[in-house]
């Protein structure tokens, strides 16, 4: 174990019993940080691709005009 890790423990045997719930949660979030796989990452990424709206505005000016028309009778 190293000299860092002990400290660590040291440290947290100090911490009153009703105080290392939230301690715990720290450490897991923290170590949360360091646990994202390429895979997690790649779902997130497809999640949010299906959340993305395909556009099939072919032409700009057209588009314009239309959101603008509809702006109108609102």
């Amino acid at each position: 174990m190293t000299a860092l890790r002990q400290s660590a423990i040291m440290e947290l045997e100090k911490i009153p019993e009703d105080k290392l719930g939230f301690i715990i949660q720290i450490m897991q979030g923290v170590n949360g940080l360091y646990t994202d796989t390429k895979s997690e990452r790649k779902e997130a990424f497809e999640r949010l691709e299906q959340l993305r709206r395909k556009g099939t505005v072919t032409d700009d000016g057209t588009e314009l005009a239309s959101y603008r028309e509809r702006q109108k009778t609102i």
